[in-house]
């Protein structure tokens, strides 16, 4: 390596330092980034008067070659390169010969490599947008066949109070938008520029960071050069984000889990989606829900190693942030693999088992508190009625009987107020019905969320 750095060096590395310091082995991934903020950068040292016109082109062709020279597979960097950012500039010497040495004029690894690593991550981002978009409609897909599915709801993982189906997985699909949300915010601080910061202080070299800002789609510059080159925050704000979004995800694995289950039976799994067992013959694993609430464990870790990386370190740039690239690239593959895999489960891996869901909300007292409100709308505190409701549980209980199980005569027993219209408050349907409140689980109310979210999402449009 020593003919990398300037004649201050003697020696090259030991081999081993020389593995141990090399990133080419992760950071090749940057290849076309790297190129395109190469070309801008030559671009702009033509126009600038820092290069010719001739200087600036042949150097902006010899970056395609080696583009071309990739595509075909004939690039090949080694360890000796040490980064992608060395096997860049090697290659287009041996293309160009001492022209080539003038591409790093005015720039260094520092700003470079910051600059590749936000063109690299917007690109990505904008494609994890795109794909939230559609496991967003595969939930809206089952929602609009559900509005009138009868799901139990659960606090505390108790039967509470009986849901649409299509509320349940409604809620999914607004958690999914404010992850949506958070990386389009996000993408806004990965848009700004640091190519032209160079090592750490600005460079002498008369450059214009505007123009090639404007050329790789940046909205602006950093303001300030040692900022530009030890900023990591938006690693960090991107890894956070997706952590969120993996626990988010890795709450719908769980359900999902849990209702594949026979204890639960509310979906059934396909064989598109599913494995069996080397051993029992009759099992059907739910392996995609369950490696997507594994995958959480990756991200965030991830997140806390880059925290921790960040923590203590002295203006400006310094070798550890090479540990920030390994984190953000799996970060970005988890989670586009995890939103894949569970939109395609969501489209073709279960299916609902509507019949079996009934079954569950008609067989519990997840009703009671429609009791409770129907004797508050006979002029009965809430607090009172609440305690003489327990009571009717209670006694169902000892009883082996259900609340629709009572006789008339047993509910006038309990309260004069009752009249035979509490039979009809209890049937699970009339029970969802009535929550009318904004943001309920009434079918209406459900109903107008769907026409919301089905034109938000351009539903059945590309």
């Amino acid at each position: 390596m020593a003919e990398a750095w300037s004649q201050r060096f003697d020696e090259g590395l030991n081999p081993f330092i020389e593995r141990f310091n090399a990133s080419i082995g992760f950071d090749i991934n940057l290849l076309q980034e790297d190129l395109d903020c190469s070309i801008a950068h030559a671009q702009m040292l033509g126009d600038c008067g820092v290069l010719t016109a001739e200087e600036a082109l042949q150097l902006e062709d010899g970056l395609q070659k080696i583009r071309h020279e990739a595509e075909s597979g004939a690039f090949q960097p080694s360890l000796a390169d040490e980064d992608v950012h060395f096997a860049v500039e090697r290659r287009l010497i041996a293309l160009l010969g001492p022209l080539g040495k003038k591409l790093h004029t005015g720039r260094s690894r520092n700003d470079q490599v910051g600059c590749d690593l936000r063109l690299w991550l917007r690109r990505q981002m904008d494609q994890v947008e795109s794909e939230i978009k559609r496991l967003q409609k595969a939930l809206f897909s089952q929602s609009d066949k559900h509005l009138y599915t009868l799901i139990p709801g659960y606090t505390h993982l108790q039967r509470a109070q009986p849901l649409s189906l299509a509320h349940h997985l409604l809620a999914y699909i607004e958690m999914l938008e404010r992850d949506r949300e958070r990386f389009l915010d996000v993408r806004k601080r990965v848009n700004i520029s640091p190519l032209g910061a160079a090592a750490l202080a600005g460079t002498s070299v008369p450059i214009d960071r505007q123009q090639t800002a404007s050329r790789l789609g940046f909205s602006g510059i950093y303001m300030n050069s040692l900022d530009a080159v030890s900023d990591r925050d938006f690693a960090v704000e991107f890894t956070a984000a997706s952590s969120l979004l993996m626990a988010h995800l890795s709450r719908l694995a769980e359900e999902i889990i849990f209702w594949a289950s026979d204890e639960f039976s509310f979906v059934k799994l396909s064989d598109r989606c599913a494995t069996g067992s080397s051993l029992m013959p009759q099992k059907k694993n739910p392996d995609v829900p369950e490696l997507v609430r594994g995958k959480c464990g990756r991200v965030f870790g991830h997140l806390q190693g880059l925290l921790t990386m960040i923590k203590g370190l002295p203006l400006a740039y310094n070798k550890d942030f090479q540990e920030d690239k390994e984190a953000i690239f799996d970060t970005v593959k988890t989670i586009r693999d995890c939103i894949l895999a569970m939109s395609i489960l969501l489209e073709e891996g279960l299916e609902f088992c509507p019949d079996r869901l009934l079954e569950a909300v008609e067989s519990d007292f997840s009703n009671a508190t429609d009791v409770a409100d129907y004797l508050v709308q006979k002029g009965l505190p809430f607090r009172e009625a609440y305690q003489m409701v327990g009571k009717v549980v209670k006694y169902c209980l000892e009883e082996g009987i259900l609340l629709r199980d009572l006789s008339i005569v047993q509910w006038r027993e309990i309260s004069n107020e009752f009249s035979e219209d509490i039979f009809e408050k209890l049937v699970p349907k009339q029970v969802v019905a009535s929550r009318m409140s904004e943001g309920g689980t009434a079918f209406e109310r459900v109903e107008q969320q769907l026409d919301h979210w089905r034109l938000r999402l351009n539903f059945g449009k590309e």
